[in-house]
């Protein structure tokens, strides 16, 4: 309490600003996913009712912190971009962090019940975070690249070792031992000649992973087409374009597309803008 002898305490308190003028990404990982995934009998190699739960719980964090601009998902981990710009919590990294993982946490908790019905929940999930700050628009789109790159890798593998078990009857040991030191074309031949697999065929959400993005919606008057002016109004013009600036709508969209390339950043500018 201020004003009192025990008030000195707080100067054992260290400030962690984040860096200004820097994007924020904050990722979070499911704690010990792989002994939950088994206590809770996740699907292999891909539970959608789990996917979807994670993205469930992701578009409610963007929703709430609206600094939030894109995430992307891949099994038991979500990474959020925060805009360049935001004063979130006056940029202190405990406070954002904290907060970001307790809230989607919570969510997934929440909405548990909607996607896993006959399966309650036998303990608590639980996540952990880190923020790393990143200076260039060339970084933040490379970060995006690895995790979305990952996502292939790895379920390429999981398809193919779930395969040699589900179908080969290989035990993880020996499955383990099948693909070690395969490529990628050794792993399609594998899924096509021994199980009829097209890897190609498999849904995007497990290749490419879940990338939740806010979009801008379209004006009301692009769609509808021109309206009548009124007289020119110096003031009210200059309030009109202050409004359209700073309440601009948005919606927050889930998609399963390729963001390496650059169809997906060139026509969403205002992703990486300050």
């Amino acid at each position: 309490m201020a004003g009192t002898k025990f008030a000195y305490v707080r100067n054992f308190e260290l400030p962690d600003p984040l860096l200004p003028d820097t994007y924020l990404v904050c990722r979070l990982d499911g704690h010990s996913f792989h002994r939950f995934s088994d206590e809770h009998g996740f699907a292999k190699p891909n539970d959608e009712r789990a996917l979807q739960l994670m993205d469930h719980a992701a578009k409610s964090a963007m929703i709430e912190f609206k600094d939030i601009m894109l995430a992307f998902g891949e099994s038991d981990e979500f990474s959020f971009l925060f805009r360049k710009s935001t004063n979130l919590y006056n940029r202190r990294q405990s406070k954002i962090l904290t907060t970001l993982t307790s809230y989607f946490t919570s969510c997934y908790v929440l909405y548990w019940s909607q996607y896993f019905p006959d399966t309650p929940l036998r303990y608590p999930p639980s996540f952990d975070g880190r923020i790393v700050v990143y200076p260039t628009e060339r970084a933040i789109r490379d970060y995006f690249a690895w995790r979305q790159a990952d996502t292939h890798i790895n379920n390429l593998y999981n398809t193919t070792f779930w395969a040699l078990i589900q179908k080969g009857g290989q035990t993880a040991t020996e499955a383990h031992a099948t693909l070690k030191g395969t490529v990628s074309a050794t792993k399609h031949e594998m899924l096509f000649s021994r199980f009829g697999i097209n890897y190609n065929e498999i849904p995007e959400r497990f290749k490419k992973g879940s990338v939740i993005v806010r979009e801008i919606v379209a004006s009301e008057s692009s769609d509808k087409g021109k309206k009548l002016e009124p007289p020119f109004d110096p003031c009210r013009q200059q309030c009109s374009k202050a409004k359209k600036k700073n309440k601009l709508e948005t919606t927050v969209e889930v998609l399963h597309c390729d963001i390496i390339g650059d169809e997906f950043w060139l026509p969403r500018g205002h992703l990486l803008e300050s």
